[in-house]
C-alpha cells in the first residue's frame, strides 16, 4: 500500500510531464542544423553558384557562335534573361 500512492503519482503526474518534455527537445533540436550540416550547405551552395557561371558563359559562348539560333529551351532562356534585364 505504501508503493501504490508513490507509483500512482509517478504515473499520473511526472511520467507524461517527463515525456512531454523529452520529445518538445528532440523536436526543437531536429529544427536545427548541425554544424556539419551548415558547412556542408554552404559547400553545396558555393558549388551551386559557380555551377550558374558556368553555365552562363556556355549560353554566352554559343550565343556568340550562332547568333539568330533562339529556337527551344535556350531560346526561351535568353527571351527569359532579356526580359529580366540582359542578366
Amino acid at each position: 500500500m505504501w508503493l501504490e500512492v508513490p507509483l500512482i503519482v509517478f504515473l499520473t503526474i511526472v511520467a507524461p510531464i517527463w515525456i512531454i518534455a523529452h520529445y518538445v527537445t528532440s523536436w526543437r533540436m531536429a529544427k536545427s542544423l548541425s554544424p556539419e550540416d551548415e558547412k556542408q550547405f554552404g559547400d553545396l551552395w558555393q558549388v551551386a553558384e559557380r555551377m550558374e557561371e558556368r553555365i552562363h558563359t556556355i549560353e554566352r559562348i554559343l550565343d556568340r557562335e550562332m547568333p539568330g539560333d533562339d529556337v527551344g529551351p535556350a531560346g526561351a532562356a535568353n527571351d527569359r534573361r532579356a526580359a529580366e534585364g540582359g542578366r
